[in-house]
């Protein structure tokens, strides 16, 4: 392999593994955050909100920024947020204050929206020269980096290490890495030729508008998009509040909590890392409909069944079930028409809404019902996207990311 891409291919695992590293941490110690800021369930579900406002903000804005200004200094900037949302959490957290815990989770959601899309456009490049796929072990490390994190996290709450140097901890750590990262990213991926007339850029807004409609009305892409919402929503919901679930609907210390949470990442990673042999064997429809019905299987477990051990159990089917959820249904959407990269981005609009305004509406079920009972909304929706799982058969899973990487529109990526 050529030094500069092998070097470039390194940098890229680092900017996965520091976000997947920095919100482990964050979700660890959101028991003992919570106890800080003496707030209840609805009202953590406000201070996640703040994530929920930053991340979209953060996709929305990336692919007009990385087209502008090509990948390497969207990618220091989504990196430097991160790390400053980290920081100012840890202050937040030090002041018992809510509204600055929020502003950090603000800054922190908006570096992690910019690095899901600028990071995935730039692996994407890499596998076209490269000739091989290369996105699947980057975003492994983006799992890495969670269980990493929240190994941290276990061993934190274990110990009682105070949340705010926790935090700080893990901004030593991440701008550390981040100073390797910029000298070895390249610069000038992804940028686009500027258009010369502005009549000509009209059009092109014009036609972009009247693609996305057509898109919008396309059936096939709309079932695809219902197993999208309920895989996404599945993930976010245990990112955000499994911790908080053991903690409060099984009464599990927080050290605990946060362990069966490390439990779930790994089991991500597991799956994500060991998962193309068998959607090469099975086959996309049969993968993505059996892990909507074992994570159905490990959720309704959590919700019904009153015992900690066996919920501590049931996770790991949670976090297996879903780990290729949100990747697969964007290989198929790519899939299921012409215009890959429009069908990718759209299918991956409906899956952030998911991922990220989902989780703060469940803590508001969770607020009048208990967390456990929360829960059932997902269950549900794992079962529809399981029968709507054969909506996602035909092609090449490589498709999607080749023609993302090649016809100059941004690809927005996932946490495969």
């Amino acid at each position: 392999m050529d030094p500069l891409l092998h070097r470039h291919r390194t940098a890229l695992q680092l900017c996965f593994a520091i976000p997947g590293l920095s919100l482990s941490t964050w979700v660890t110690r959101t028991p003992d955050v919570r106890d800080r800021l003496g707030a209840s369930t609805a009202e953590m579900g406000l201070v996640l909100f703040g994530m929920s406002v930053g991340s979209m903000l953060g996709i929305l804005a990336a692919g007009v920024l990385v087209a502008r200004f090509s990948t390497r200094p969207v990618i220091v900037a989504c990196m430097s947020l991160v790390l400053a949302g980290v920081g100012v959490a840890a202050l937040g957290t030090t002041a018992s204050s809510a509204p600055v815990v929020a502003l950090g989770l603000l800054l922190f959601g908006a570096g992690m929206g910019l690095s899901e899309v600028a990071s995935n456009i730039d692996g994407a490049g890499l596998e076209q020269e490269l000739g091989r796929p290369v996105l699947p072990a980057l975003h492994g490390c983006y799992s890495l980096g969670t269980v990493a994190g929240a190994g941290l996290g276990v061993a934190g709450a274990a110990v009682g290490f105070p949340v705010p140097w926790h935090l700080a901890a893990v901004l030593v750590v991440g701008a550390v890495l981040f100073a390797c990262v910029i000298p070895r990213l390249r610069p000038g991926i992804g940028r686009r030729a500027r258009t010369g007339a502005g009549a000509r850029a009209t059009a092109s807004d014009a036609a972009e508008g009247s693609r996305e409609r057509r898109l919008c009305l396309d059936p096939r892409l709309l079932l695809i998009g219902g197993v999208v919402l309920g895989m996404t929503l599945a993930e976010g919901a245990a990112t955000d509040w499994l911790p908080l679930l053991m903690v409060d609907g099984h009464d599990m210390p927080a050290d605990l909590g946060s362990l069966v949470y490390t439990g779930f990442a790994a089991a991500m990673a597991a799956g994500r890392f060991a998962g193309g042999p068998v959607v090469a064997r099975a086959g996309r429809p049969v993968v993505l409909g059996g892990g909507a019905l074992l994570t159905a299987v490990g959720i309704a477990l959590v919700s019904f069944v009153d015992s900690p051990v066996a919920a501590g159990c049931a996770v790991l089917l949670w976090g297996l079930g879903t780990s290729l959820g949100f990747p697969l249904a964007l290989s198929a959407a790519g899939d299921s028409g012409p215009d890959t990269a429009g069908r990718v981005a759209l299918t991956s609009r409906i899956g952030y809404v998911a991922l990220l305004a989902g989780p703060p509406a469940l803590g508001f079920l969770g607020e009048h019902h208990g967390l456990r009972a929360a829960m059932i909304p997902v269950l549900l929706l794992m079962l529809v996207a399981a029968a709507l799982s054969p909506a996602t058969a035909t092609a090449a899973v490589s498709r999607v990311r080749r023609t993302a990487a090649t016809d100059g529109r941004p690809y927005d990526g996932s946490r495969i």
